[in-house]
């Protein structure tokens, strides 16, 4: 396909996502100027996953990509860090917002649902010569001038993947590393209901390349900084369980203040495992955590594993998401944050 030139219509997102990712993997491998492959904002396992892998895939036709997401400064969350230590060219590859170039030939997005969620670097969609989104958020909200979106894909990383294999790059154990680390991440290490046969499969295939599972799992999704355990400890003794609340589907809220995280000395991303604590109340079929950050914003996470479609309060809230794992960001105090996330989840019921 040709390229668009500077600002685009925004394009109607193709019934067949195949199609598209050929469109994406053409402009990628023809830029009209440099490539910055963006991950959101407070990137996650598929995200910045999903962005490197797709990175070195390039690397290795020709094409050098710049790897950012819109915050500045850029911090890889420690809990990612093993993802860089794969390869060196990959922590190479990242850059900051502020040093990216006034013209991007191609503004490749992943695991975006909705423009909002590039912050910084929301501007290069108006600029860049071309931009293409890769993504699975049931919620997703067209920005781009081509877009594959498979809802029905466990991750965004199921999609890099397949495009790797339109660039002809052969999968490594790096490469393999980081889908890896994308897949276990949004499967949940393949406990979520959205794991498919497929993802299984990609699974067999990354082992089989050289990704090393049981270590990447682990570092990525277990360990934890000591220092988050009383923090833990405090945030579930303080979690309000409500069995009868959302017409019965039960509802368990969670949350840490800012001030309590930073005598910590923890990131916002380092208090994930509160959201995975508290989920397990039996008595709850949809658990809020609702962490603050430094600028006084509250990130809210939102969980479910019944009827209730979370993607469609988190919405109505601004952000948005899957049925059972979607999310946004409120400011106000954390009573106003909480009531809003409140009536937003009973509009469910």
């Amino acid at each position: 396909m040709s390229a668009p030139t500077g600002a685009h219509p925004v394009a109607a997102v193709q019934a067949d996502w195949r199609a598209a990712l050929d469109d994406v993997a053409a402009l990628l491998e023809r830029p009209a100027g440099p490539v910055v492959l963006a991950a959101h904002v407070a990137p996650d396992g598929d995200a910045l996953g999903s962005v490197l892998a797709v990175a070195r895939a390039l690397r290795q036709v020709g094409v050098e990509a710049l790897v950012s997401w819109g915050e500045e400064p850029l911090e890889v969350p420690r809990s990612l860090g093993a993802l860089l230590a794969l390869d060196p060219a990959l922590a190479a590859a990242l850059t900051p917002p502020s040093r990216l170039p006034e013209h991007v030939g191609v503004l490749a997005c992943f695991d975006l649902a909705s423009r909002g969620r590039l912050g910084l670097l929301s501007p290069l969609v108006d600029t860049a010569e071309a931009v293409v989104a890769v993504d699975h958020h049931t919620s997703h909200v067209p920005f781009a001038h081509v877009t594959a979106l498979d809802p029905a894909a466990p991750a965004t990383a199921v999609l890099a993947a397949e495009l790797v294999e339109r660039l002809s790059v052969p999968l490594d154990a790096v490469l393999a590393g980081c889908l890896w680390v994308g897949l276990v991440t949004d499967t949940g290490s393949f406990r979520h209901p959205s794991t498919t046969p497929a993802a299984l499969r990609l699974a067999a295939r990354l082992l089989d390349a050289g990704a090393e599972g049981a270590r990447l799992s682990r570092a990525v999704l277990e360990e934890v900084p000591g220092a988050l355990l009383p923090v833990l400890g405090e945030a579930v003794a303080g979690a309000r369980l409500e069995p009868g609340a959302l017409g019965g589907a039960g509802l368990v809220l969670a949350t840490v203040p800012r001030e309590r995280r930073a005598a910590a000395g923890l990131a916002v991303e380092e208090l994930v495992p509160v959201l995975d604590v508290v989920r397990r109340a039996a008595e709850a079929d949809v658990a809020a955590c609702l962490l603050q950050q430094d600028d006084g914003a509250w990130r809210v996470s939102l969980r479910s594993r019944g009827p209730l479609d979370v993607s469609v309060a988190a919405v109505a809230l601004g952000g948005g998401g899957h049925r059972m794992a979607a999310g946004t960001t409120l400011t106000g105090s954390e009573d106003e944050a909480v009531a809003a996330v409140r009536a937003a989840l009973e509009a469910l019921a």
